[in-house]
Formats: C-alpha cells, sequence, structure tokens
C-alpha cells in the first residue's frame, strides 16, 4: 500500500500529524465553505502569479509557508475545518501484516474534520506504540486527488523493532518477609507479523516463591474484539513458616477479555499441597493432598486518580469476582471469592499535602451440597500482614502495617513433637499456624507531604503519616453463628506510625515507623523501624 514516489507531484508536501500536528497547507476543504474557499483559492492563484514576476528566494518561500501555518493554525483554532479521509497508506512494515495496523487506525476513515482527525490520529499513534513491536510512529496528512476536493491522504509510516528480542534480569527482596528472589524474562516480538508477544520468565526464590511460566498474547484485530491471552505455569510456594504447608501448581490460563475496564480470564490447574514438616495442625492436615482448579476470574477496574504512586486527587475502586468449581469432578474445588478496594484522594491545598483514604473487603466460602458445614479453600482464603505500601497496593484486603506476613487471625496449634528442632521452633515461635479468614475488612488514612529542603522536593522525596485497621473471621463451618456486631468490633487490629518515601527509578522505598495500636494474642506485630519495598511504575 506505499505510495509510489513517482506519482508524487513535486508541490505536494507531507505534513506530520503528530509531531507537529499539521495538516498539509494543499488539502482543499469541503462542506458549506466551498465557495469560500474557492475564492480564496483564486485569490492566492492571484497571488503566486504576482510572486513567480518577482525574483522568489529561499527568505520569501520561508515567509510565505510560516504566513500559511499561521492562518491554518488560526482557523483550526476557530473553527471547523471540514476534512475527510481518501485514503489511509501504510509504509516500513516489511513484517507486520497490514491487517493488523490498519485494525488500529481504522477510526481515522470515519474523520469528518481536521480536529476530528488530529484526535484519531492521537490515538492511533498510542495505540500502535502500545503493540511494543515498533520502534517509532509516524502519521502524516498529504492532500488527496484533486478532483476530489476537502480529501486527504493519511500515510502511517512505522520502524519496526531491529532487537525482536529482549529480556530483564533482577533480584528482589522482600523485608518483611525475609525473602529473596532471581526474576529473569525473555519476550520475542512480532514472531509471525501479527503483533504476536512471546515470553518466558523464570522467578526463583530462595525462601518462598518459585514460578516458571511461559505465555503468548495477541493483539486485537478483525474479528478479535479484544486482545487474546494464554499462558502455561509451574508455581511453588513455601508457607511452612507461616502455615506449615507448601504448595505446588502446574496448569494454564487464558484471557478471554482485556478491556480498558474489565478484565475476563480462565485458568485450569492441578494443585497438591504437602506438609514436609509433619508438624501442621489439624485444619490444615485435612486440606493437604490434590486438588483441581477451573475457574473464571472476572475484573473491575476504575482509577481516576492524577498518580498510582503519590496520588493527591482523584479515586479508584477494582471489584474482582473468582468462582471455581467448573468441571464435574469429585477433586475440583468449589468455591466463590469476592473482593473490593475503593480509594480517594483529597488534595489539601499546600506543600503538595494530600489525604488518601481506602476501604478494602472480601468473603470467600464454598458452593454446593453441604456448603455451610464445608471448610474454604485454604491458599485462596484472605491472609493480611506484611510491609506493602498502604496507597500503591489496589486490589484488595492485604496490607497491614507493622505486622508481619500472614501475622494476623484465626490461628490453630501444631502438632507438638518431642525431638522437634531449634530451627523449626524459632521459625514460628508460637507453634502456631496461620488459617487465614473467609471475612476480611481492611482501612486507612494516609497524609503525605513535602519535606522543606528543596534538594528532597526536587528529588520527590516525602513524608507521611498513617493508620491502618485490619479484621479476619473465619465463616464457615457453622462459625457465622458466632459472629455478631460486637465480636466483629473487637476482631480488629490497628496500628498508626510515620515515615519517609524515596522513590528511584529501580524501586520505591519507604521507611516506617509503626506503632502497634492493637492486637490479639497470638498475632505477630511490633512497634518499631520498618522498610518496604515496591514497583517504580
Amino acid at each position: 500500500m506505499a505510495f509510489p514516489d513517482e506519482e508524487r507531484q513535486p508541490d505536494q508536501d507531507q505534513t506530520p500529524i503528530l509531531n507537529p500536528p499539521i495538516v498539509d497547507e494543499q488539502a482543499p476543504n469541503g462542506g458549506d465553505d466551498e465557495d469560500d474557499t474557492d475564492d480564496d483559492f483564486d485569490e492566492q492563484e492571484e497571488e503566486d502569479e504576482e510572486e513567480e514576476e518577482a525574483p522568489v528566494t529561499e527568505e520569501s518561500k520561508m515567509h510565505l509557508h510560516r504566513t500559511k501555518m499561521e492562518n491554518l493554525f488560526q482557523r483550526i483554532s476557530t473553527e471547523r475545518v471540514p476534512l475527510r479521509v481518501h485514503d489511509v497508506l501504510i509504509k516500513g512494515n516489511t513484517k507486520t501484516k497490514d491487517l493488523l495496523i490498519e485494525a488500529e487506525v481504522e477510526a481515522l476513515k470515519t474523520a469528518t474534520s481536521v480536529q476530528e482527525l488530529l484526535q484519531a490520529a492521537s490515538i492511533a499513534n498510542a495505540r500502535l506504540q502500545r503493540l511494543e513491536i515498533f520502534d517509532s510512529v509516524n502519521i502524516t496528512l498529504d492532500s488527496g486527488p484533486h478532483e476530489l476536493p476537502g480529501t486527504t491522504n493519511v500515510i502511517v509510516e512505522v520502524v519496526e523493532s531491529k532487537n525482536p528480542l529482549t529480556g530483564d534480569l533482577g533480584i528482589f527482596t522482600k523485608p518483611e518477609a525475609r525473602s529473596w528472589s532471581l526474576e529473569g524474562s525473555l519476550k520475542l516480538k512480532n514472531l509471525f507479523g501479527y503483533g504476536d508477544l512471546w515470553d518466558g520468565s523464570l522467578a526463583y526464590g530462595w525462601d518462598q516463591t518459585s514460578e516458571v511460566s511461559a505465555g503468548v498474547s495477541l493483539p486485537r484485530f478483525k474479528r478479535l474484539v479484544t486482545p487474546l491471552t494464554a499462558r502455561v505455569f509451574l508455581l511453588s510456594q513455601d508457607w511452612l513458616k507461616f502455615s506449615s504447608y507448601k504448595e505446588r501448581s502446574i496448569g494454564f490460563s487464558l484471557g478471554l477479555m482485556s478491556l480498558k475496564n474489565h478484565d475476563l480470564a480462565y485458568n485450569l490447574s492441578w494443585r497438591t499441597l504437602t506438609d514436609p514438616s509433619q508438624l501442621a495442625s489439624r485444619s490444615v492436615r485435612r486440606q493437604l493432598g490434590h486438588g483441581l482448579i477451573s475457574s473464571l476470574k472476572y475484573t473491575f477496574k476504575i482509577d481516576m486518580r492524577n498518580s498510582p504512586l503519590r496520588p493527591t486527587r482523584g479515586y479508584a475502586f477494582v471489584s474482582t469476582s473468582h468462582i471455581s468449581g467448573l468441571v464435574p469432578d469429585s477433586r475440583s474445588l468449589h468455591f466463590f471469592r469476592q473482593e473490593f478496594d475503593l480509594r480517594y484522594a483529597l488534595p489539601l491545598g499546600f506543600y503538595h499535602t494530600a489525604l488518601n483514604f481506602g476501604i478494602s473487603g472480601g468473603v470467600i466460602f464454598p458452593w454446593g451440597c453441604g456448603f455451610l458445614s464445608k471448610p474454604s479453600s485454604l491458599p485462596e482464603r484472605f491472609f493480611l500482614g506484611g510491609n506493602s505500601s498502604l496507597v500503591c497496593s489496589l486490589g484488595g484486603p492485604t496490607s497491614l502495617l507493622g505486622f508481619k506476613s500472614r501475622g494476623l487471625g484465626p490461628t490453630e496449634p501444631r502438632r507438638e513433637v518431642s525431638d522437634k528442632s531449634n530451627n523449626e521452633s524459632s521459625e514460628n515461635p508460637s507453634g502456631r499456624d496461620f488459617l487465614g479468614g473467609d471475612l476480611a475488612v481492611t482501612a486507612f488514612a494516609d497524609l503525605s507531604f513535602d519535606l522543606p529542603l528543596k534538594v528532597l522536593r526536587d528529588a520527590n522525596i516525602h513524608a507521611h503519616a498513617f493508620a491502618c485497621a485490619g479484621s479476619l473471621t473465619k465463616l464457615t463451618e457453622h462459625a457465622y453463628k458466632d459472629l455478631s456486631f460486637k465480636n466483629f468490633r473487637d476482631s480488629f487490629r490497628s496500628s498508626a506510625g510515620f515515615g519517609v518515601i524515596i522513590p528511584t527509578k529501580l524501586f520505591r522505598m519507604e521507611v516506617n515507623y509503626c506503632y502497634i495500636l492493637k492486637q490479639h494474642e497470638h498475632d505477630r506485630g511490633k512497634t518499631g523501624v520498618q522498610f518496604s519495598f515496591s514497583s517504580p511504575l
């Protein structure tokens, strides 16, 4: 679909839409302004004839071009300029299929004015860049055929990635869990020319989680109304220190829908829970063995905050629904899990100060025959604690500063073994398994503000003060009968503190002093200084 150079007239200029947004001065107008436009053209032709009589210099050409551009910009800013697209020409794609690019720039063909065309071109450029298969994208306007007044040709010129294979490698730490992990990934772009992205990743945790996975994603084009993703994985998680079990899962996930605010995925996996220590409590031992998970997960998300890392205004809401048990198998796990997270940021108008509120909740329960007397699936229960950022962690009830990971909620004594090693007892001095909860609720308030030193403000290093509270409650196995407002109120734990937030290009670090306001007998909360690391994105 390239435009042959020999067919182009020498006096026709290509004008990039996005850098800067300019329309070719020779593109004629249409609609109700045709008579005025013809008069303008007649006057312009007379001026051109007069100028041809005088010697033309480079300076006069530049002055004339600048005058035309100023008049065009003034007209665009003050009135609607009719214009329709005659053709969309694609250049530079040696491997990428035309149909993929055409699907991303489809909105250009429906534009009826210069203003609509500029807006559609900006969106199309962003969509092409998001495919991650082009080094650069340039969209220009060219004059349409002279026999079709009021038309333009749009030229989409792309530069495909020179190196389709990319990789990342890094070491990450979770101070609250005292664990380290090595994570690496390889990504192959546009293997078959459909914008397909193939990737493989490896995450090895020295003390807790390891995962190997590979996947492919296809962007939306032609009859596909949404991008498609597929992934196979092998996951191993070690929760011996907290809950006396290890988890291993193998399976695949399929992304069925991925839109701006909606996401739907199907997951099929085979999971095994084991207890190598043979010290698990009775409730944990009852869930050891194999299980089949066949589930659908739907997520609705809207984020209108001005920043996900330091929001000073706006709101965000996330709702996730997860239902399992879609395969008629005796080993299939049947449960329904619902969680939500609501955030609001309020600017106070001085020192970049903002007050962030957040409330989140979740519930899980089994379904099927006799579900009221059955326990919920242990790995899918809610666990609170850890040093995750209160503001940055959006998705559900998880973080409660001042408490260790899986450090609060219902517990049960482990088996007592006389020859138990000192090392095992030191890993969990309480000698109890944390079982998680079926109902979880958390809330927080966070006041962030700039520090007085300019060098700190320039680096976006700021301080904050916070207070948070959370509750974990058991509902299954008829435990809901004992739930009352008083018991629910008494189940809350709380903490408060202050700290400094240091953002960098590699990570975002929080140094917080946490003071435990309320905890229960077997909770693992501690007053003192704690560190938190999160992604800088």
